[in-house]
């Protein structure tokens, strides 16, 4: 079974995009990025990740859970 990862932690999210913690934690904060916690973590969905690289288009409405 080949399934797609759709979250990741918010270290792998900085490794993905090459940038520092504090940057993606403005990223967040500023609603660039989606995440969804999920107990005490706090992950990113990887969709997010592709659209602020310009991998997928914007989706009208998305909104951050924090």
């Amino acid at each position: 079974m080949n399934v797609e990862a759709i979250l990741c932690s918010q270290v792998e999210a900085s490794k993905m995009l090459a940038i520092g913690k504090t940057k993606l934690s403005e990223l967040i904060a500023h609603g660039e990025l989606e995440t969804i916690r999920i107990g005490t973590r706090r992950l990113v969905k990887i969709a997010s990740i592709r659209r602020l690289a310009g991998v997928e288009p914007q989706v009208q409405g998305a909104t951050d859970e924090r």
